[in-house]
């Protein structure tokens, strides 16, 4: 286990950097990565499907606050809707578990990234799967399920501004822009992508690396009232943080091995899944959470099981709601009530 500081480190970001007049990202204490208070438990069993859940590496909140939206790998651990083209791939849950909306059979391979954005169309990302299932599309669907466009082109691979390789996630901006992440793993093109609303290139940036602006594995996206854009990072072990143009304003290591990531006001939520003695000394698996004034972590739920929670997102009354993987399920983790055993 590394006991140095570099372990907990964040780079400092200059006033001049930070969108909206934001105070410079402190450097958080020295901590052990795992001793953070909890203050939740599963509510197993929670959401009612009817059938047995897949791989979920994808869920996003409604914009009511409330509903959740998930993008599940039909009944299977990784390539399932390759497989089975009979179930729905997209389900809408209500705050009370019961699943209200469901669409997508026989047109989707394999679910990867999912966004919904503030008008609730529901972006879907399909990236490429352990098993080589490969589509490295990105749709955009109205909330009943009716396919608005396409970017990207299935079964093939590429580095141009109309073709992915690997591609993980979306994010779309109050403005309308597009963001992607490209890159799955170094084989892959570990790259950002921005688009205006039409899907029109603006710029992208990086490449394979572990640099500043380098990636290893781009897993996740997220953005904060500011407009900065956060990335999972995953393989380099961090986040990063860049402007609206793809500058780079500071890493975050503290949070573990990141696959995915949502911000809620000024708290940031990331799922680790993949931390281990060998990839990441001194991190266990789980959700971290902490503030984005300071970069400090404030919380934490461990799970047991490795390479689990992939994907998670929360409600505005604060429930924590998450998806795994190569263990699936989609589950639950609500607040602790004051007075509660």
């Amino acid at each position: 286990m590394r006991l140095h500081h570099a372990l907990l480190a964040v780079c400092v970001l200059a006033v001049s950097a930070c969108a909206g007049g934001v105070p410079p990202v402190a450097m958080p204490p020295p901590h052990d990565p795992n001793d953070y208070p909890n203050g939740y438990h599963v509510e197993e069993g929670w959401a009612k499907l009817g059938r047995k859940f897949g791989g979920i590496s994808a869920i996003d909140i409604d914009p009511n606050g409330k509903n959740v939206w998930v993008f599940e790998r039909c009944g299977l651990a990784d390539d399932g809707c390759a497989k089975d083209k009979t179930l729905d791939p997209v389900l809408e849950f209500d705050s009370t578990g019961k699943l209200v909306r469901s669409w997508g059979k026989g047109e989707i391979l394999y679910p990867h990234g999912i966004f919904v954005s503030r008008d609730r169309h529901i972006w879907l990302v399909e990236g490429i799967s352990q098993s080589n299932v490969i589509s490295n599309v990105i749709h955009e669907y109205s909330a009943d399920g009716k396919l608005l466009r396409t970017m990207g082109k299935r079964g093939t691979s590429g580095m141009t501004p109309e073709l992915y390789n690997g591609v993980s996630d979306v994010l779309v901006a109050p403005d309308g822009s597009i963001f992607v992440a490209d890159g799955h793993s170094d084989k892959t093109n570990n790259r950002m992508l921005k688009y205006d609303r039409n899907g029109k290139l603006l710029l992208s940036w990086g490449q394979y690396g572990k640099g500043p602006g380098e990636f290893n594995s781009p897993h996740g996206l997220a953005m904060d009232a500011h407009g900065r854009l956060y990335v999972a990072d995953r393989s380099n072990n961090r986040i990063q943080i860049f402007d609206q143009q793809g500058k780079f304003l500071a890493e975050w290591r503290q949070f573990g091995r990141p696959s995915g990531v949502f911000i809620k006001g000024d708290i940031i939520y990331v799922a680790d899944s993949l931390s281990s003695a060998t990839n990441n000394p001194g991190f266990k698996n789980g959700i971290r959470w902490g503030h984005i004034s300071d970069g400090k972590v404030i919380g934490f739920i461990p799970w047991g099981e490795y390479n689990a929670i992939e994907a998670v997102t929360v409600d505005d009354a604060g429930n924590i709601y998450a998806g795994f993987t190569n263990v699936p399920n989609f589950r639950k983790f609500a607040k602790v009530r004051s007075g509660s055993p």
